[in-house]
């Protein structure tokens, strides 16, 4: 009777074994982990652009896709248009990155880009806009990949290589510390904000690198796995310039619901428009 008891036992628990771990698998595949990386080398027909501030969202994976989030933010970063009338463009086409569309537009999303996402004439493209005095808004995902063949990117454009982020539970409570609330995206914001996030770490501090920054996390109020702690110098909102142009990044948003908190849409609205400042 022990036997079989255990037997049965045993026989649940490879059952079990056998679900999560093709829940798992689905899940990886949902958020396309697994892709195969797509490169365009057609750029796309852009409409006929007003006389307005014109904003490019180019939101193309080669890997982890937040399924969530990339909506969330395009309907927010819609609203921004049709409120301060500037001409959007949204797309995933890498090939947009070409120096003859590039300069169209007075600032570039990137929303929750992930994986290597252009081909070797785009990169220069990117770097050359930039350079230029090019405007660059990168949202959560854009700067956490862990591996780049283009290094320029994390290394400048970013200013952070990301390492990874607590699992088990994924999301967590702490609070964000505004360490600067004279600059226009966080000078409505208070000192301390509640907030439940995928808390990004990366291998380096970007305050080191020369960014300036705006917020960090306090890393006491989560519990970090010693690999990603970063110490009490945790940032995750910054911003630096990359030859004449200008860049802002923010490694909040990972859920859909960020878009919808009126102190972050108001952050973002904020900064697309310091940005936009010569």
């Amino acid at each position: 009777m022990i036997m079989k008891t255990i037997k049965w036992s045993l026989g649940v628990l490879a059952l079990l074994a056998v679900l999560v771990g093709g829940y798992v698998l689905y899940e990886l595949w949902r958020y396309e982990v697994f892709k195969t990386p797509v490169y365009e080398t057609a750029a796309p027909e852009l409409p006929e652009l007003k006389d307005t501030v014109k904003v490019l969202v180019f939101s193309k994976t080669n890997n982890f896709r937040h399924l969530e989030a990339i909506p969330a933010a395009e309907k927010l970063l819609q609203s921004f248009a049709e409120k301060n009338e500037w001409d959007i463009f949204i797309t995933e086409n890498g090939a947009v990155h070409n120096p003859e569309q590039l300069k169209q537009f007075d600032i570039v999303v990137w929303n929750n880009v992930t994986g290597d996402v252009l081909l070797d004439d785009q990169r220069k493209a990117l770097r050359s806009y930039m350079e230029a005095g090019g405007k660059f808004l990168g949202l959560h995902g854009t700067g956490g990949n862990p591996e780049y063949k283009w290094g320029w990117f994390p290394e400048q454009m970013i200013k952070a290589r990301f390492t990874a982020h607590p699992m088990f539970p994924q999301f967590r409570d702490a609070h964000l510390i505004v360490e600067d609330r004279k600059h226009p995206a966080t000078r409505h914001m208070p000192e301390r904000v509640a907030w439940n996030e995928e808390w990004y770490s990366f291998e380096d501090n970007p305050r080191n690198n020369g960014a300036n920054i705006l917020i960090r996390v306090d890393e006491e109020e989560y519990d970090v796995p010693e690999a990603l702690k970063m110490g009490a110098d945790h940032p995750l909102v910054w911003h630096h310039t990359v030859g004449g142009g200008k860049v802002f990044y923010t490694a909040l948003g990972h859920q859909a619901e960020a878009y919808d908190d009126p102190l972050y849409q108001t952050f973002l609205e904020n900064a697309m428009h310091w940005l936009l400042q010569n």
